[in-house]
C-alpha cells in the first residue's frame, strides 16, 4: 500500500511562522513536522510515499530527497493551482494502482493511529475515513455514522449532529477517482472531497473508524505546542553533548551532539536540545520544550512548554512560556513573555483583525523569524509578532504586530 500526504498548501493560517519556512518543515519535537508522519507510515509498513507539494516545493524536495535517508521511497507530485481536496487527491490517479492511505499534511497521526486505520481497513475491505472526537465540531466536517458506516458529512454545521469529525486521514480504494471525476465545483470554487464521498456513498459503503491514538489538527501556530507535547511523550533519553556534573536532567531528555548544558541548569523531560546549542549556566527548562540547533538559553532563563527554533538566542534573565519562537530571534535581557491571564480564562488572539479564542488556557507569544527585543521588554498573552520586528527596551506589546514593525 502507498501513502499519500497532501502538503501543497501555503500555510497562510500558520503565519508568521510560515513566512520563510514551508509548513511541512516547521520543527516539532526535534524534527520537521512532516518527518513524524513519514515515520508513522513507515512504522506501519508503508514505505512508498507520494508527497503533494506546492508552495516552496523545492525546499521540501531538498530536505527529503528520494526518501533513502528515512528508509522510505518518496516521489513528488506538484500542485501548481490549489483547487480543493478532491482535486489534490485526484492528482495521483495514475500512480495509485491499489488502495492507498491518504493523509492531510496538517494533521498529526501517531504510529498507533496509522496501525489502527490499516487494521480496520483489512476488516471491512472498503474505503475508510478516520474520525476524531472534538469539543467544538462546528469547525470541522461533522460525520454521522450508523453501524460503522458513514451516513452523512456536514461541513462546519451550526448544530452538529455529533462530536465526531473528519480527521483528515483515509484509506481509499481506487474507485474514489471515479467519484472525484464526477465532482462539481462547490460554492467556494473548489472540488471538495466531501462531495466526492457523497457520490461514492451512493454506490458503496464508506466505513468509519474512530482513531485509537492521539490526533490534532495543526491549523494555527499555537497548535504546534499540542503536537509537540503529543510527539514528545515517548522519546527516549539520549545525551550526545556535554552535561556539567552540576547540572541535572530529570526524565527523558535528549541533548544532541555539540551541545553543552552548563552548571546549575535543570532540564525536566520530555525535552529536546538540538545540536550545537548552549544551555546555562543556571537555566531552567521545563517539560515539553524543544530548543533547536545553534541556540542559546542562558543564565537564569526559564523556558516552559515551548518551541524555540534554530539560531535563536535567549541569553539571560528571561522567561518564555507556552510560546513558539521563530528562527534567529534574539531576546534582550529581562524579556518576559506572559502566558496566563490574571482571570485564568481562555487566551484570545487577534486574527485578521478579529479577536478569537485560542482554545488554550495558557498561551504566550507566536514570534516570527528574526525578531529582536530590547532589555526588559514585556509581551502580553496571545501576542503574535511578525517577522523582522524590533521591540525596544521596556516596551509592552500585545495583540498582533505586523512584520518588520518597530515598537518603542
Amino acid at each position: 500500500m502507498k501513502g499519500y500526504i497532501l502538503t501543497a498548501g501555503e500555510g497562510v493560517r500558520m503565519r508568521p511562522l510560515t513566512s520563510n519556512i514551508p509548513k511541512p518543515l516547521l520543527p516539532v519535537a526535534g524534527r520537521p513536522f512532516l518527518e513524524h508522519n513519514i515515520e508513522s507510515l513507515k512504522a506501519a509498513g508503508i514505505k512508498d510515499i507520494i508527497l503533494l507539494v506546492g508552495w516552496k516545493a523545492n525546499r521540501v524536495r531538498e530536505h527529503f530527497g528520494d526518501g533513502k535517508d528515512y528508509g522510505v521511497k518518496i516521489e513528488y507530485v506538484e500542485q501548481k493551482e490549489r483547487l480543493g481536496t478532491a482535486h489534490a487527491i485526484g492528482m495521483v490517479e495514475d500512480r495509485a494502482d491499489g488502495p492507498f492511505l491518504c493523509l492531510y499534511g496538517d494533521v498529526v497521526l501517531t504510529k498507533k493511529s496509522v496501525n489502527g486505520m490499516l487494521e480496520h481497513y483489512k476488516n471491512v475491505k472498503g474505503s475508510v475515513i478516520a474520525l476524531a472526537s472534538v469539543l467544538d465540531p462546528k469547525r470541522y466536517g461533522c460525520v454521522e455514522v450508523e453501524d460503522g458506516v458513514v451516513k452523512n458529512i456536514v461541513e462546519k454545521p451550526e448544530s452538529p449532529p455529533s462530536n465526531m469529525v473528519n480527521a483528515g486521514a483515509y484509506v481509499l480504494e481506487p474507485e474514489i477517482f471515479e467519484a472525484i471525476r464526477s465532482t462539481k465545483k462547490s460554492v467556494r470554487g473548489e472540488y471538495e472531497v466531501t462531495d466526492s464521498f457523497r457520490i461514492l456513498m451512493d454506490k458503496k459503503h464508506l466505513f468509519a473508524h474512530k482513531l485509537t491514538g492521539e490526533w490534532i489538527d495543526v491549523a494555527r501556530p499555537w497548535d504546534l505546542l499540542e503536537a509537540n507535547r503529543i510527539l514528545m511523550t515517548d522519546i527516549e533519553p539520549a545525551v550526545e553533548g556535554e552535561v556539567s556534573e552540576r547540572a541535572e536532567l530529570k526524565g527523558p531528555v535528549q541533548v544532541r551532539k555539540g551541545s553543552a548544558v552548563g552548571p546549575g541548569s535543570v532540564i525536566i523531560g520530555p525535552a529536546i536540545i538540538g545540536e550545537d546549542t548552549a544551555v546555562g549556566p543556571n537555566a531552567y527548562i521545563r517539560p515539553s520544550t524543544y530548543v533547536g540547533s545553534g541556540c542559546k538559553v542562558g543564565n537564569a532563563v526559564e523556558v516552559k512548554n515551548s518551541i524555540i527554533m534554530d539560531g535563536t538566542k535567549v541569553p539571560h534573565l528571561s522567561y518564555v512560556g507556552d510560546s513558539v519562537i521563530g528562527e534567529r530571534c534574539n531576546l534582550g535581557a529581562g524579556t518576559k513573555i506572559a502566558n496566563l491571564r490574571l482571570d485564568e480564562r481562555e487566551v484570545s488572539v487577534i486574527i485578521d483583525g478579529r479577536r478569537a479564542g485560542s482554545g488554550r488556557r495558557k498561551l504566550g507569544a507566536i514570534m516570527g523569524d528574526d525578531v529582536k527585543t530590547g532589555i526588559n521588554a514585556t509581551i502580553d498573552v496571545g501576542t503574535i509578532i511578525g517577522e523582522e520586528t524590533f521591540i525596544g527596551m521596556g516596551a509592552v506589546v500585545k495583540g498582533t504586530i505586523a512584520p518588520r514593525s518597530k515598537v518603542f
